[in-house]
């Protein structure tokens, strides 16, 4: 399933300092508080993901992980546990605002950000999406075109966006006077919080849009066909411009992002481009030398010598058959063959009475010593 950005889900940009990051999760986790909000799990749901995207974008490491590798850079990081207002605010400015949001609460405001102008009709791109996908080791190594599915927020075609229906528009809300916020007293405290006519927009919609209620975008199904280059690495991401959600007011589409993983082959391992398997040869294979017919990952049979007297464990090496450069297919890794000296079993008395013959002729140690770990292959 598709998760949400992260900057995305705080309203923010990317390029957001880190106390817009705050007023925006503020607005949001005033708005969606479980207190506010008993028994609602759609609000609980939207405060666990906006505390979630608050700890990764107001945590300097974490955000520059995820702006540059997007959410597979935050594993391992213990991002993603929603801990509530306990882990959210934490210098003196958080806390408060936080008991702002609580005499907000008594006023029955919502929190929340201060506007400087009550206009919204500015645009906003939409979010980026997440597509994981799982390929075939063969796929991932010479590259495959798929068709995947997902649903995502279509611009609504009804009102472009807008969330108005057709003739209307929008006007300043009657409520703030185009402020976004409405200001209370009780004593000596003097409160502004957010406007519940117009969410803190300062502007509201005359008549919404009967395709998408108001929304500006409509959930829909796509289709798309992804090609994945070969040689692409697991956990690798590919990236798709235009193809994330739908933005309002005329605002551009985010992007997609699928992230590959790649199934484990029966065979072969990869490390880089190099690939390597286990090959099987018998005793008099190793010990006579023998020319032996081995499969490539392109089911080519590649003849391949066995030298006389080869030791179990040795590595033999077949150049440019491994897996091809990302960004240049011309070039390949190469592909390594340990080689498995098999003991036979189950021999008949003939067979037993020539090995003890070859014993002797050769002189076999009863009592062999060891040999250093550094000669070991």
């Amino acid at each position: 399933m598709a998760k949400r950005d992260y900057y995305e889900v705080l309203g923010v940009s990317k390029s957001a300092s880190i106390d817009e990051i705050k007023k925006a999760y503020r607005r949001l986790a005033i708005k969606y508080h479980p207190d506010k909000n008993p028994g609602n799990k759609e609000a609980e749901e939207s405060f666990k993901e906006a505390t979630e995207a608050y700890e990764v974008l107001a945590d300097a490491q974490k955000r520059q992980a995820y702006d540059q590798f997007g959410f597979a850079g935050l594993e391992g990081m213990g991002a993603g546990s929603s801990q509530g207002f306990s882990s959210a605010f934490r210098d003196f400015e958080d806390i408060f605002s936080d008991f702002s949001g609580i005499f907000d609460s008594f006023f029955g405001g919502g929190g929340g950000r201060t506007r400087s102008s009550g206009r919204s009709s500015s645009s906003r791109r939409g979010a980026d999406l997440r597509y994981d996908i799982a390929i075939s080791f063969e796929e991932a190594v010479f590259g495959t075109k798929k068709e995947i599915s997902f649903m995502k927020n279509e611009t609504c075609q009804s009102c472009h966006g807008s969330g108005a229906d057709k003739g209307s528009g929008r006007k300043l809300c009657g409520t703030c006077g185009g402020s976004g916020q409405v200001r209370r007293s009780s004593g000596f405290f003097s409160i502004a919080s957010t406007c519940q006519s117009c969410n803190g927009e300062g502007e509201v919609i005359e008549n919404p849009c009967s395709e998408c209620h108001g929304a500006g975008l409509v959930k829909k199904s796509k289709k798309i066909i992804v090609t994945i280059p070969a040689g692409i690495e697991p956990g690798k991401r590919i990236h798709i411009s235009g193809q994330g959600d739908g933005g309002t007011n005329g605002g551009s589409y985010g992007d997609l992002y699928v992230y590959i993983n790649v199934k484990p082959h029966p065979y072969f391992e990869r490390k880089g481009n190099d690939i390597t398997c286990l090959i099987p040869i018998s005793f008099t294979q190793a010990t006579l030398g023998s020319d032996i017919f081995v499969n490539t990952l392109d089911n080519k049979k590649i003849k391949v010598k066995i030298p006389a007297g080869t030791q179990n464990g040795k590595v033999l090496r077949l150049r440019n058959e491994g897996v091809p450069y990302l960004h240049d297919s011309r070039r390949r890794g190469d592909m390594y063959i340990v080689v498995r000296v098999t003991t036979p079993a189950n021999l008949s008395a003939q067979a037993k009475s020539l090995l003890k013959d070859f014993a002797d002729i050769v002189g076999e140690e009863s009592n062999p010593n060891p040999v250093p770990l550094a000669e070991i292959e």
